[in-house]
């Protein structure tokens, strides 16, 4: 079942248009492209019936994504919105923080957003963030996500 998630996590990066609305696709999802195996190892983490699904649209700059098993969720930055969005099976997607990179009055940069998610090793979110120009651990727990941050890295020398 992992694989399956990743193979969803390429299909989420790679949905970025240029929309309004976010929305969810209808399930059964479109089957999009194909996986080219180019070497036989990618057999042991991908399986051969495995197909890229195309889950959402109207992200406009995607980035992330992180599957965070523990919750069953998808998450994924979308960097010029300064948004992270989460999608379920049960649920599609939603937002999950706004704002995800930057948290100060104003800012002239296009990419004020979060990117790169990770959870460390208790569990926490950790992403970059363009606008802070810091590395953060988010300070709320997965299951009631807010836009409260805690500096891992803000400086250097």
């Amino acid at each position: 079942m992992k694989y399956f998630y990743i193979i969803i996590s390429i299909a989420f990066t790679f949905s970025c248009k240029h929309h309004a609305s976010i929305v969810s696709e209808k399930q059964p999802y479109a089957i999009v492209g194909e996986i080219e195996r180019l070497d036989n190892s990618l057999d042991a983490i991908i399986p051969k019936d495995a197909k890229i699904e195309h889950i959402a649209t109207g992200l406009t700059w995607a980035e992330g994504p992180l599957w965070v098993a523990s919750e069953k969720m998808l998450l994924c930055s979308d960097v010029k919105m300064d948004k992270i969005y989460k999608w379920t099976e049960e649920e599609g997607i939603s937002v999950f923080i706004e704002p995800s990179g930057f948290t100060g009055a104003t800012t002239d940069s296009r990419e004020k957003g979060s990117n790169g998610l990770v959870l460390n090793p208790d569990g926490d979110l950790v992403m970059c963030q363009h606008g802070n120009r810091q590395i953060a651990r988010m300070d709320a727990s997965l299951k009631s996500p807010a836009s409260k941050f805690i500096p891992i890295v803000d400086n250097y020398k």
